[in-house]
């Protein structure tokens, strides 16, 4: 860097007068305020862009909730579709199955429902039910170890709602499933209820071991009667 003395300062300033170092202010004034507009201008112009992005991100997000709104309510309405064919299909003949391991059913009703006023206490796919009997079944495309855990408690709210009213009828517990792993079926012996499994055109019970003992709901008289 060049040192500058204090003559050579001296002779640089010679014939400068107030003017001409007005002059050059106001011309370097001007400039930077040439500069501040365009600066501005740029600012302006960077905010109006993101605030257009900002747009388009809200457009797009309310797009895709309006997807995921819509895709979400067909893959429900699927659902409902498949559980409802699947109980279509193992409604045919359901009680005549059981006929054939000594219990003759006279009634088959559908989606029955058990209710106290208003409230709805506990509803089955299907009622199998003769004047000893009744057995409430569950249909599943799926059946998993939580549906039966589910049906259990269900046929519990069941037996109680029998007892209140008076209902000495026994009460046994099946299960159905289009998809049912060996897992499940396990569980669902170990429980005492019978396995309904799709089989071709028709349906069939699962055949049990010799040690598997079905489960009995029976009549509770400390329950009381209505």
């Amino acid at each position: 860097m060049d040192v500058v003395t204090a003559e050579q300062a001296a002779e640089a300033a010679k014939g400068l007068t107030f003017e001409k170092v007005w002059a050059a202010m106001m011309e370097s004034g001007v400039r930077m305020e040439e500069m501040n507009k365009e600066t501005k201008k740029q600012i302006q112009e960077t905010q109006k862009q993101m605030k257009e992005a900002q747009t388009e991100i809200r457009e797009s997000q309310r797009q895709m909730r309006e997807t995921v709104d819509d895709l979400s309510k067909n893959v429900g309405g699927l659902g409902n579709s498949l559980g409802r064919l699947t109980e279509t299909l193992f409604s045919v003949n359901l009680w005549e199955k059981f006929n054939d391991l000594g219990y003759p059913f006279t009634k088959q009703g559908p989606h029955v429902k058990f209710c106290e006023g208003k409230k709805v206490l506990a509803e089955v796919d299907y009622m199998l039910e003769n004047g000893e009997y009744a057995m409430p079944v569950e249909v599943k495309t799926d059946l998993t170890t939580e549906d039966i855990k589910e049906h259990l408690q269900r046929i519990e709210v069941i037996r109680r709602y029998f007892d209140e009213r008076g209902d000495k009828r026994k009460l046994v517990g099946a299960v159905a499933g289009g998809i049912v792993n060996d897992n499940v079926l396990k569980y669902a012996r170990k429980q005492g209820l019978y396995v309904i499994l799709k089989s071709g055109d028709s349906v069939t019970i699962a055949d049990n071991p010799p040690d598997f003992k079905l489960r009995e709901w029976k009549f509770d008289s400390t329950n009381g009667t209505l």
